[in-house]
């Protein structure tokens, strides 16, 4: 996952300070010699580096940090937000056009990802604003583009406009947004043509489409992997296009994330959304607060709280709460719940979100296996109705005839069943308002636990404000 290496040796970095009661101006250069490096190797830019590292030493000798309390912690807050300025300090949405339709065209290199993203946001504004898109097929140059944004437009109910590979791309998007227009679409999507590298014919193209659609959004789609390359990119597609807004894709391979802390100190243009996968639903807006909370390992409990807000059916939630209550949660309540939260994304991400957690012994060793969900699928599908609604039945004739049924051992079988017992415990701890032992320290104390309650503090008002807007 991307900024791994970078969140371990931040936090190495400022772990020391941390173990310290006094800190001397001798450990925040120590400090800053640390941060410095774990920037260059996560191939953040130069300049990036020496103006982040300039900011940060300068607040941190200030002496109503070195003389605080708890210099330390003043420290960590200081390298936050001068992590989240650099990302950008406020989350920049679409811009829409006071009349529809709102157009947004891509651009970027050939293979940046941007005929998924294309798909990815077209999903995203029907989910959150019911909207009614057209996506337009400006790639004419790569066949298997127009055909994949089809697909994504038959499994989105989508409309996507072509002509095929025979026509200039000009003349697809000036006929596509005649079409728009007439039949009243709210957004457009244009998906263009990428190139290996930028050359002189592709920037012609663009200016030229750039023209008839008169975009709102010019959105550059770059490719995380790329690393430095992608600052470049960003850099020359600014120059000759102007472009409104970064996303930035793949952040979810092994990548070193350098790119995302430079594109918008770089280009001035703000970045809109990360690309974390390939679903269509692998799509976030992006906050340049949550994203150095993340990066420095603090978490990101608003995000986790948003995405269980979208992902998880409130009804089955509701009837999972009573079940906790009852004690009457069963192996298909089990199989469901796990499917949810599957749904949500990768599980050892999103336990990352969580503050503190980062910090855990052997957390970065976590991973969920999507094989292991099919095999406890297999047991509780080989499992009767009657043993799936009451674990007590299975005795060990029952559980050799799963194991079998399942193409498992009965060693696999049995401790299924004993994580399904450890999980139904936890759950009525849960449900009589008291934490499994562990849970609390781990929210409770420290600036981890401070960052926890404040995103959940944060993410109640927000929902307020909401409710009060619906109501008007």
């Amino acid at each position: 996952m991307a900024f791994e290496n970078l969140t371990e040796r931040l936090q190495a970095a400022m772990s020391k300070l941390r173990r310290k009661g006094k800190v001397t101006e001798a450990d925040i250069t120590e400090m800053m010699r640390e941060i410095r490096l774990a920037l260059l190797e996560a191939d953040v830019n130069l300049q990036v580096v020496k103006q982040f590292t300039k900011q940060v030493r300068e607040r941190a000798l200030g002496a109503e940090v070195l003389e605080s309390l708890s210099p330390a912690q003043q420290i960590v807050k200081i390298v936050d937000e001068e992590l989240t300025k650099t990302l950008g300090s406020e989350t920049v949405g679409i811009v829409k056009s006071p009349k529809i339709p709102t157009v947004i065209m891509m651009a970027g290199l050939q293979g940046a990802g941007k005929t998924t993203f294309a798909g990815k946001l077209a999903n995203h504004l029907i989910k959150t604003e019911k909207a009614r898109p057209l996506m337009i097929a400006g790639d004419v140059y790569r066949p298997a583009a127009i055909d994949q944004l089809k697909v994504l437009g038959q499994q989105l109910d989508v409309p996507v406009f072509d002509m095929g590979t025979d026509v200039s791309p000009v003349e697809i998007v000036r006929q596509g947004m005649a079409l728009a227009r007439e039949k009243k679409n709210d957004y457009v999507l244009i998906d263009t043509a990428g190139r290996l590298h930028i050359d002189e014919a592709l920037m012609d193209e663009l200016k030229q489409i750039k023209e008839v659609a008169q975009p709102n959004e010019i959105l550059l789609v770059v490719d995380a992997m790329t690393g430095q390359d992608a600052v470049n990119v960003a850099q020359s597609f600014n120059e000759q296009l102007g472009i409104t807004g970064v996303i930035i894709t793949k952040l979810d391979g092994d990548t070193r994330g350098g790119a995302a802390l430079s594109i918008r100190s770089v280009t001035g243009a703000p970045i809109k959304f990360i690309g974390s996968g390939e679903k269509l639903t692998d799509l976030e807006v992006f906050h340049p607060d949550r994203m150095s909370s993340r990066i420095l390992g603090m978490g990101d409990m608003l995000t986790l709280i948003e995405k269980a807000q979208q992902d998880y059916d409130e009804k089955k939630a509701e009837e999972l709460a009573r079940k906790m209550k009852e004690n009457s949660f069963d192996f298909n309540d089990f199989i469901e719940q796990m499917d949810q939260v599957m749904n949500m994304g990768p599980l050892e991400d999103l336990v990352k979100m969580i503050p503190g957690m980062n910090q855990m012994p052997g957390i970065e060793n976590l991973k969920v296996d999507p094989k292991d969900i099919a095999r406890k699928k297999a047991i509780v599908q080989s499992m009767t109705k009657a043993e799936r609604e009451d674990p007590t039945l299975l005795n060990p004739s029952r559980r050799r005839r799963i194991a079998a049924g399942s193409g498992n051992s009965v060693v696999e079988v049995n401790r299924f069943i004993k994580q399904f017992k450890e999980s139904q415990k936890m759950m009525q701890q849960m449900s009589k308002g008291s934490m499994p032992a562990g849970m609390d320290q781990m929210f409770g104390s420290g600036i981890k636990g401070k960052m926890g309650k404040m995103a959940m503090n944060r993410m109640m008002k927000k929902n307020k404000k909401k409710r009060k807007k619906r109501k008007k």
